[in-house]
C-alpha cells in the first residue's frame, strides 16, 4: 500500500515536479520515498512497507533497467506468478511482490493484468518504446488519477498530487457536483475538478508518445451462465472460495488485524480466520458509540470473546464540527458520514498494525442493501392502476409526517410511491436518489447559469448505463450496477482515502475478482430471497456465527449522522450554508438553499441528508477550489474525542 505519481513529457530537470507530488502523498506511504526519471519520464513513490521490507523500494525496474515500474496495492499470487517467471528464466531483482508485473509484462505484454490476483493501481514505463502502461484492479480498491494535457501527461493515487503538480487544476466540474447531490457518488471517468479524469476500475491505459492515452477495458463481471448446483454444494462452494480469499489477503510480512463492526460481513470473515486458517490471537479493532440504537460494540465483543480474538475497543463521542474539514481533505471529493466511521477506527486500529481485513464488498456480491427487494416491491406496487396511485394513494402519504428518521414507515412508503412509476434502470437510480436530490429539486438550487451548463448532463446514467447493459433479472442488474459504480465509488474509496490518511493498509477478501465472478453466477435467488437479504451468505455464517448475529437487521451509524447529531448540524448550517461561497461563485441559487433549512429546522421535512451533500460541497469548494487551508476550517481540538478505551 502506497501512493504513486509520475509524469510524462515535459519535466522540470532538477525534478521539483515530481518532488512536490510525493509531498502530498506522505501520509499514503511514511515509511520511504523513490524517485526513478530519464529526461522525458518521471516516476515517484512513497512507500507503505508490507513485503520485502528492506528491499522492496520504488520505483522498481528489470535487470536491464529498460523498465521501470510503480504500484499502489498487493499481489496476493505473487509466489505462484514468481515461481512461474523463475521458471522461464526471469530475474528478480527484488523480493517484492509488485515486482512480478515487470516479469509478466516482459512475458505476455498488455495481457499481463490477466495473470494478476489483487488490488492495485500500477504504471510501468517501458523506455524502449517509450511507452506507459497503467492499470486499475478489477474492482478498482485502488486509485488512479490523471491528467492529460498537450505536452505533459500526469497521474497519481489521489488529486491532491496532480494539484501539487499544476494548481491551476482547481477548477470545479459542474457535472460531477450534479452526480454527487443526485448520488451521493462521482463515477469515473469524473471528478470534481475539471482536467482531472479518474481511470475506471478493470481498465487500462496506454501512452505512447505524442499520442493521446487509450483507456480501455481489460475484465468484467459476467453473470451467466449460473452455476448449476444444489445448494448445500454452493454454500460448501463458497466456503471454500472464501477461506483461498482469505489465504492469499493474509500474505504479509507485518502483523495483520481486522476491522471487526459486529455485522455480517466482518463477523464473518473474523470467524473463518480463526476457525479455518487457524490464526491465532488475531488483532481486533472495533469503533463504540454512546447511542444504544447504533453501537454495535456489544455485538463485536460477542464475536471477538467467541473466537479469542485480541480485541481492542474504542469509544468515541462522535463530532464533525472540527473532523469534517480533515475528512473532505484526504478524500479530494465532498465527504460521506461513512467517512468519519472509517477514519476513527482506521486512526485506532494503526496504534497496533499495518494492515487490516475488511468487510467491504459483501452487499454487492450477495445482496444486502434493501433497495434490491425494495425495487421488485415497488414493481408489485406499481401493478396497481395509475391514477389509483396518482389520484388516492399519493393524496394519502401526503398525511403521513415528513419528517423524522430516514427508515421511518413515511420514509419507506414515499420511497416504495415514487419508484411505482418508474422502470427499470430509470427506478433503480430513483432508488439511490430518493434521499438525495433527484433531478428536479437540483435543477431547483442551481442558478439558471449553471442548469444551462447542464443541460445535456445525466447524472443517473452512470449508474443507468451498466444496468441496461447486463441480460438478466433486476437482481443482477442491480448487482451489476453496484459493483461497476457505487461499490467502487463510494464504500470502498472512503476506505481506502480513510485508512491511508493513517498510513493503514486495509483488505477486502470479498472483493478478490475471482471470488466475484463465482458469486455473480449464483442464482439472484441464493442472494434475494423475498425480504431475506444474503440469503446465500447466511446460509454460510449459520456455520461460523451465533443466531444473535445472524438475526440482526443491518445497521448503520453513518446514515444517522444528520439526525443524531442534529445539534452540531445547526452550526455546520450557520457555518457553511447562510453564506456560501457557492451562492457568491453563481454555481448555487441562495433562496431555495435557504427554503430547504428553514423546512428541515422546523421539522416540517427532512432535509438531512440534502444539507449534509450542500455542506459538504460548500467546504470542499472553500478548500479545493479557492485554496482556503484546512485548519482555516477548525476554531478548537480534533472532534472524536476518547470517551473510554479498552
Amino acid at each position: 500500500m502506497c501512493g504513486i505519481a509520475g509524469i510524462v513529457g515535459t519535466l522540470d530537470p532538477k525534478g521539483s515536479d515530481i518532488s512536490a507530488m510525493l509531498r502530498s502523498l506522505v501520509h499514503r506511504g511514511p515509511d520511504g520515498e523513490g524517485m526513478y526519471s530519464d529526461g522525458y519520464a518521471a516516476l515517484g513513490h512513497r512507500r507503505l512497507s508490507i513485503i520485502d521490507l528492506e528491499g522492496g523500494r520504488q520505483p522498481l525496474r528489470n535487470a536491464e533497467g529498460t523498465i521501470w515500474l510503480v504500484c499502489n496495492g498487493e499481489i496476493y499470487n505473487y509466489v505462484e506468478l514468481r515461481q512461474r517467471l523463475e521458471a522461464r528464466g526471469h530475474q528478480f531483482v527484488t523480493h517484492s511482490d509488485c515486482e512480478v508485473i515487470i516479469g509478466l509484462y516482459e512475458a505476455y505484454g498488455d495481457r499481463l493484468l490477466e495473470h494478476l490476483r489483487g488490488m492495485f493501481a500500477f504504471a510501468l514505463w517501458d523506455s524502449r518504446s517509450q511507452r506507459l502502461l497503467a492499470a486499475r484492479d478489477h474492482l478498482g480498491q485502488k486509485p488512479f488519477f490523471y491528467i492529460a494535457q498537450p505536452k505533459r501527461f500526469a497521474f497519481g493515487s489521489e488529486i491532491k498530487a496532480l494539484l501539487g503538480l499544476d494548481p491551476a487544476l482547481r477548477q470545479l466540474n459542474l457535472a460531477a457536483l450534479d452526480q454527487y447531490l443526485a448520488l451521493r457518488i462521482i463515477a469515473p471517468p469524473l471528478t470534481m475538478f475539471r482536467g482531472v479524469h479518474k481511470l475506471p476500475p478493470g481498465n487500462l491505459l496506454i501512452l505512447e508518445r505524442g499520442a493521446q492515452p487509450i483507456v480501455r477495458p481489460y475484465w468484467d463481471l459476467k453473470f451467466e451462465p449460473k452455476i448449476d448446483m444444489s445448494e448445500e454444494r454452493l454454500i460448501d462452494e463458497l466456503d471454500e472460495r472464501i477461506v483461498e480469499s482469505l489465504r492469499l489477503h493474509m500474505v504479509s510480512d507485518v502483523p495483520v488485524g481486522a476491522f471487526l463492526s459486529g455485522g455480517l460481513d466482518s463477523s464473518l470473515l473474523v470467524a473463518m480466520l480463526v476457525k479455518r486458517l487457524g490464526v491465532r490471537d488475531l488483532p481486533t479493532f472495533t469503533i463504540g458509540l454512546p447511542y444504544k440504537q447504533f453501537d454495535e460494540a456489544p455485538h463485536a465483543l460477542n464475536v471477538a470473546t467467541r473466537y479469542h480474538t485480541q480485541h481492542h475497543e474504542l469509544t468515541i463521542q462522535p463530532s464533525l464540527k472540527e473532523i469534517l474539514p480533515d475528512l473532505v481533505w484526504h478524500l479530494d471529493e465532498p465527504s460521506d458520514p461513512l467517512s468519519l466511521c472509517t477514519y476513527q477506527v482506521a486512526r485506532f486500529a494503526r496504534k497496533q498494525v499495518k494492515v487490516v481485513i475488511g468487510g467491504d464488498g459483501g452487499d454487492e456480491l450477495f445482496g444486502g442493501y434493501d433497495r434490491y427487494y425494495g425495487n421488485l416491491y415497488a414493481g408489485y406496487y406499481g401493478k396497481l392502476p395509475e391514477t389509483l396511485r396518482r389520484q388516492l394513494l399519493g393524496p394519502a402519504l401526503t398525511l403521513i409526517p415528513a419528517s423524522g428518521w430516514y427508515k421511518s414507515v413515511g420514509h419507506q412508503l414515499r420511497w416504495l410511491h415514487r419508484l411505482s412509476f418508474l422502470e427499470g434502470s430509470e427506478r433503480y437510480a430513483a432508488s439511490l436518489s430518493y434521499f438525495y436530490f433527484d433531478r428536479g429539486r437540483r435543477r431547483s438550487i442551481f442558478t439558471d447559469a449553471s442548469n444551462a451548463e447542464l443541460a445535456s448532463a445525466d447524472a443517473e446514467k452512470a449508474l443507468k448505463a451498466p444496468y441496461e447493459s447486463l441480460a438478466g433479472d433486476a437482481v443482477d442488474r442491480m448487482l451489476y450496477a453496484d459493483s461497476k459504480v457505487r461499490l467502487p465509488d463510494h464504500p470502498v474509496m472512503i476506505s481506502d482515502r480513510m485508512t491511508m490518511a493513517h498510513g493503514l493498509e486495509a483488505r477486502s477478501p470479498f472483493m478478490d475478482h475471482r471470488l466475484a465472478e463465482f458469486a455473480a453466477r449464483l442464482p439472484s435467488s441464493l442472494k434475494v430471497r423475498g425480504r431475506n437479504l444474503r440469503y446465500i451468505q447466511r446460509k454460510l455464517a449459520a456455520r461460523y456465527l451465533p443466531p444473535e448475529i445472524l438475526s440482526r437487521s443491518k445497521q448503520g451509524f453513518s446514515s444517522a449522522l444528520p439526525y443524531v447529531l442534529k445539534d452540531e448540524y445547526r452550526d455546520l448550517y450557520a457555518r457553511y450554508l447562510h453564506d456560501s461561497e457557492l451562492v457568491r461563485a453563481g454555481v448555487f441559487a441562495h433562496a431555495p438553499i435557504q427554503a430547504l433549512l428553514q423546512d428541515h429546522l422546523s421539522g416540517r421535512v427532512d432535509h438531512g441528508n440534502r444539507l449534509w451533500l450542500l455542506i459538504n460541497s460548500e467546504i470542499w469548494y472553500r478548500m479545493m477550489i479557492l485554496g482556503q487551508p484546512k485548519e482555516s476550517f477548525v476554531d478548537g481540538p480534533d472532534g472524536g474525542e476518547i470517551a473510554t478505551a479498552a
